[in-house]
């Protein structure tokens, strides 16, 4: 039986009946808010594990709900969108989304992304690491796989998990190339379709992140091919 509590956010009466549903069938303890106040104050009593979000909500939208989230909390999201806008994706994952499903959707496969999120911040096996230690220093970076933080010059940075699996994937293998399909496969265990898009963005915030800290050179990219991990000194 899951003990984890999902929040599902919509406010559609009929959407929410069906993800409740594959939730109960999943055997996920869920709580549901209609509204954007309403799922701020659900999320501050009974600190979910994951929130299912919609971004067309009245009044708050979805992205609205996310920034007031992550100004506390760095629980995992999951947005949900009546169209498929790039725009909406790309803004969703800068603020710190862990996953898009476009609808109309099959709950199976929202059922499918839950289980590979709450993995993803349940398991820092997720992506294989080298066996000598726990933790991976390159630079002014450092990140402690199994507390999964990490830090520059000391200083701590938060990433969303499946930002952390990328730079622990590219950390793992520093001199490598990874194009996006081989952090596609490093980062998303479980095969769940991921766009190159996705992959951009999130590198994007990574860098943006770190950059913030002191590390703007952090990820370089190798044009044509993919990513790799850049010499982590400096701030430009």
């Amino acid at each position: 039986m899951q003990t984890k509590t999902i929040l599902v956010v919509d406010d559609d009466p009929n959407i929410r009946e069906v993800i409740c549903f594959a939730l109960q069938k999943a055997s996920y303890i869920h709580e549901v808010a209609t509204n954007g106040k309403d799922a701020l104050d659900k999320a501050a009593l009974c600190s979910p594990a994951l929130v299912i979000l919609d971004i067309g909500l009245p009044e708050m939208d979805g992205l609205d709900v996310c920034r007031e989230l992550r100004k506390k909390s760095e629980v995992p999201i999951l947005f949900l969108s009546a169209r498929d806008d790039e725009i909406d994706r790309i803004i969703g994952l800068e603020l710190g989304a862990d996953d898009y499903v476009t609808k109309p959707f099959s709950p199976r496969e929202l059922i499918a992304r839950v289980g590979v999120i709450l993995k993803r911040y349940g398991a820092p096996q997720s992506v294989a690491i080298p066996a000598e230690g726990s933790s991976l220093a390159h630079g002014l970076l450092c990140l402690e796989t199994e507390e999964r933080q990490v830090s520059i010059d000391g200083n701590d940075v938060t990433l969303t998990a499946i930002e952390f699996d990328i730079l622990t994937a590219l950390m793992s293998r520093p001199k490598i190339v990874f194009t996006r399909e081989r952090i596609l496969e490093r980062a998303y265990k479980d095969n769940i379709h991921v766009s190159d898009r996705t992959i951009d963005s999130h590198i994007r915030n990574i860098r943006a992140k770190l950059g913030s800290a002191g590390c703007g050179d952090a990820i370089e990219t190798v044009h044509g091919v993919g990513f790799r991990l850049g010499p982590c000194e400096n701030g430009s």
